[in-house]
């Protein structure tokens, strides 16, 4: 009981993205640049999907939720590392640490789960057209999200339980700048073979909705390769091809960052996990307005609304 009551009195010190003084300031301009543009970037695809009445359909309303994700996976980590870094500081309470790891785990779930249903949305979109409108139904969209949701924080639930149980001993240096699982089992001086097996089951359940995309889009380039005309096959994949460049990047910096030996932290690891935290979150409203009409129309409306009044 005693070790339990340590523990929830101490703090833990976030090391940084990298440990040498010089590069934690690159990093501190670089995240003081980036959270900025991340907040404004997918608030305006959520305001520009709720003021255009043609953005009210399936897609979007998939791609509203995951920018509201975005937001909040962002705002778990980043303005904590800025105000440290403001304030001069390093620490993070028992609490803060175990708060920001139960929503960095629940808002990653999250995010891949709606990735999922956006790839499921155009599977059907492509292969079922005719029965589009009845398969993602608006109760269809809202319990896909739900579900997103309830799993995502399932997921994250029982790994903050059992770390919540842990004694930490010795320097509780986190080479990081926020909390992280994987990073908090090291530190601990209990037993903890029963957290790993549920780190792997947890990792096993981050996978589910890799899965579903993989099989998504199988069925979606099925269907594409038997249109036998040009355009249409140009335009199948232009619906698609923003949800794939996210995808590759989400999952292609989640691989980078989880399926790696944890024994040391290179530069190289800090330069994946910046990109996790922080870089994917801020390019994905480019990458789905940038590349898509429909958006590009209603955040024009919505900058001449704005203008206007």
């Amino acid at each position: 009981m005693r070790k339990d009551n340590q523990s929830s009195n101490m703090d833990f010190i976030l090391m940084g993205v990298i440990s040498q003084q010089e590069q934690e300031e690159f990093f501190f301009i670089l995240f003081l640049f980036i959270y900025p543009i991340t907040l404004i970037g997918n608030l305006l695809i959520i305001l520009a999907i709720r003021s255009d009445i043609h953005l009210h359909n399936p897609m979007y309303f998939l791609l509203a939720n995951l920018s509201f994700v975005d937001i909040f996976f962002s705002s778990v980590t980043l303005p904590k590392m800025l105000t440290n870094h403001l304030l001069g500081t390093k620490t993070i309470s028992y609490g803060g640490c175990l708060t920001q790891m139960y929503f960095m785990i629940g808002m990653a779930n999250i995010d891949s789960y709606i990735l999922a249903a956006m790839a499921y949305d155009r599977a059907v979109a492509i292969s079922r057209p005719l029965h589009y409108t009845t398969v993602m139904s608006p109760r269809s969209c809202v319990l896909l999200v739900v579900m997103s949701w309830v799993v995502g924080n399932a997921n994250a639930l029982p790994h903050t339980l059992l770390t919540s149980k842990l004694s930490f001993c010795g320097k509780q240096e986190i080479a990081n700048f926020y909390c992280d699982l994987a990073f908090l089992l090291k530190l601990s001086c209990s037993d903890i073979h029963f957290n790993v097996n549920m780190m792997y089951l947890g990792v096993s359940v981050f996978c589910v909705p890799l899965l579903c995309i993989i099989v998504s889009y199988v069925q979606v380039f099925s269907t594409v390769l038997r249109v036998p005309s040009t355009k249409g096959v140009l335009k199948a994949f232009s619906t698609c091809g923003s949800h794939l460049t996210v995808v590759s990047l989400y999952y292609g910096t989640v691989m980078g960052m989880y399926f790696r030996p944890l024994t040391s932290y290179s530069l190289k690891d800090a330069v994946i996990t910046v990109m996790y935290i922080a870089v994917t979150p801020m390019l994905n409203p480019f990458i789905y307005s940038l590349r898509n009409r429909d958006m590009k129309a209603a955040l024009g409306k919505l900058f001449n609304n704005g203008i206007s009044s």
